[in-house]
């Protein structure tokens, strides 16, 4: 992978990990389309690493009183930031769980497909439309339940399969349960954190060892990791925006035009 390669998938990861397009998919089509030399799930994983802290900083407040709720959680006192910080308790375990059967298995490699992230990529845009067109109710964050993030974390096992997006099918469980729209999208960020920080931990590790890394080396890592947390703190705040005023639709009219696009590739490619 040369340098140029890792800029732009730096820059391609920054603006597309919260909206609901699916990153990961954006980031297997370069090589695939271009004919580059296949980065790897490595880069890939240093590449959301870096939207990890954009994360952190963008809802420090909500980190920080999530962090405080934990004291108060083995207490057993009931406040804002100990429900949150249950919540993410609850939500995080099932996508930890299923990741490590498929990074064990080399299934994450085999789903890499670009078959698989065109079907994912249409299936789940319109499955994120309809469950904002049919969502009834507008609840906030606060009131969301253990149940529900349960829900949400499911979804989030979903995410796996390229072109799903992790962010788009666990904003479609926040509002199938009745979250508003920004509620749903600022609990998926949250819930970014965990799975995105052990992912990102891993790929560290192994770019440091310098053992079966694809040829990626940990500055390119390093390098992919940073440019995407600039990149994804700005579009942090003007996808909050969007979505709150305008909804899905445009989302979902982007993801069917791409999946469209790719099976028009593919058929045409052989």
């Amino acid at each position: 992978m040369t340098w140029w390669q890792a800029l732009l998938l730096a820059l391609i990861q920054g603006l597309t990990e919260f909206l609901p397009v699916s990153s990961s998919a954006h980031l297997i089509l370069p090589e695939v389309v271009f004919g580059w030399t296949e980065q790897g799930v490595l880069i890939d994983v240093m590449a959301h690493f870096g939207t990890l802290f954009s994360v952190l900083l963008y809802f420090r407040k909500d980190v920080a009183e999530m962090m405080v709720g934990l004291g108060d959680l083995f207490r057993r006192r009931l406040t804002r930031g100990s429900a949150l910080a249950l919540n993410l308790i609850v939500a995080t375990p099932p996508a930890l769980v299923f990741g490590l059967i498929l990074a064990s298995g080399g299934w994450d490699e085999a789903l890499r497909n670009p078959a698989i992230i065109a079907a994912a990529t249409i299936i789940f845009g319109v499955v994120l439309w309809l469950s904002d067109v049919w969502a009834k109710e507008t609840r906030e964050m606060e009131t969301l339940t253990w149940r529900g993030a349960f829900g949400m974390g499911l979804a989030q096992m979903i995410a796996f399969i390229p072109g799903t997006s992790r962010s788009g099918i666990t904003m479609s469980a926040g509002r199938a349960i009745g979250l508003s729209r920004e509620a749903a999208a600022r609990f998926s960020m949250l819930m970014s954190l965990p799975v995105i920080g052990a992912g990102g931990a891993y790929a560290l590790l192994k770019l440091a060892s310098g053992e079966d890394t694809g040829g990626a080396t940990l500055g390119q890592g390093v390098l992919v990791a940073a440019l995407s947390f600039v990149v994804a703190y700005g579009a942090i705040a003007v996808f909050l925006r969007i979505v709150t005023k305008i909804g899905f639709l445009p989302f979902m009219l982007y993801r069917l035009a791409l999946g469209i696009a790719l099976i028009g590739w593919i058929l045409a490619s052989g």
